[in-house]
């Protein structure tokens, strides 16, 4: 099945391709490795949420802007590629989710990035992962994502 055809059947619509936000690239590919610099909870050009989980943001909250970060990911793969059929493999997911003192549930929070990518490309949506507490993000935003992708 096309990734195209598996959005529609999970009923997800790409975002446009968020403009980076500074002087770096938001997709850059080095032979088969597409490397997807950070993308924070944005949509529309808007932040979606401040805070800081464990604080003001819920772990749920957390899980829903690491889903909408990758969102914005694929869009900008997309984008890069011409098409998602050729990621080959997810290989890595850097997650940073600005942390409350004492808050430790931050692989929860990137699973939502993490789960987004199984219900899209399946098995070859697993990946290796960091998940770690911060004490800020950029713009105050409660999660921040970064991606590697093996390309056709």
């Amino acid at each position: 099945m096309k990734i195209d055809e598996r959005l529609a059947e999970l009923g997800i619509t790409l975002p446009k391709a968020p403009p980076p936000a500074g002087l770096y690239s938001p997709a850059l590919q080095s032979g088969s490795m597409l490397f997807i610099s950070g993308q924070v909870p944005a949509a529309d050009g808007k932040i979606l949420a401040q805070g800081k989980c464990g604080d003001t943001i819920s772990v749920e909250e957390g899980a829903k802007l690491a889903r909408q970060c990758t969102l914005n990911a694929l869009a900008i793969a997309k984008e890069h590629l011409g098409s998602l059929d050729r990621i080959k493999q997810a290989v890595r997911v850097g997650g940073y989710v600005a942390s409350a003192p004492g808050f430790g549930e931050h692989p929860k929070v990137i699973n939502g990035a993490s789960e987004l990518l199984l219900e899209v490309f399946g098995e070859p949506g697993r990946h290796a992962r960091i998940a770690i507490g911060v004490a800020e993000l950029p713009l105050g935003v409660p999660v921040e994502v970064e991606f590697l992708f093996e390309v056709e």
